[in-house]
């Protein structure tokens, strides 16, 4: 990885109602966070918290791109309903929802949890096996509550979750910790 910049996954909900009426900042602030510590954001290409995220690291002269769930554009505009709009670049995966959140989480070096419903939370789950960084963004929703007591009831641990309600410090954090992993040595034998 080294020379590559960090690459970011956000999750959130493509339908952001229930969020409270701080998300669409918060989100859009995330994202301006992640393009000015140099990393790049990806996330599922679709709209709510995601398209929000990638809005902001636009906003901010980042790069963004997404995995859609779809097999081709046309697909993705038409069937899937999912916008293009700050989208640097996108890869159609063509494996629905399920394989896209596989796709999108194995993509990033660390993900950043927001206000979400179970793809979300399908999302972090495949982050939280994989051991990798993951940041829960605490704020006016219930999903930070729902993935403490996932991992309360888990009955295993993952030393690289951290709960957090300021975008600035959570990716200052993560960008830490990727860069930590990156250093050590790796247990692949050859």
């Amino acid at each position: 990885m080294k020379g590559q910049r960090i690459t970011i996954g956000v999750s959130g909900a493509a339908e952001i109602a229930h969020c409270g009426p701080t998300v669409i900042p918060v989100a859009k602030e995330l994202g301006r966070e992640i393009a000015r510590q140099g990393a790049q954001i990806v996330t599922g290409a679709t709209s709510g918290f995601p398209m929000y995220s990638a809005e902001g690291a636009k906003e901010a002269g980042g790069f963004s791109f997404g995995l859609s769930p779809a097999a081709s554009k046309k697909e993705h505009e038409e069937t899937y309903r999912l916008p293009l709009k700050a989208m640097d670049a996108v890869v159609y995966t063509g494996f629905g929802f399920p394989g896209r959140d596989l796709m999108m989480v194995r993509s990033a070096d660390a993900m950043v949890i927001g206000c979400g419903r179970i793809g979300t939370i399908h999302e972090f789950t495949v982050a939280w096996e994989a051991n990798m960084p993951i940041g829960i963004l605490v704020g006016d929703w219930p999903t930070d509550e729902v993935i403490h007591n996932i991992i309360d009831n888990s009955n295993r641990t993952n030393p690289n979750v951290i709960f957090e309600s300021d975008p600035k410090v959570m990716i200052e954090k993560l960008i830490s910790m990727v860069k930590s992993k990156e250093s050590e040595p790796s247990d692949l034998r050859l």
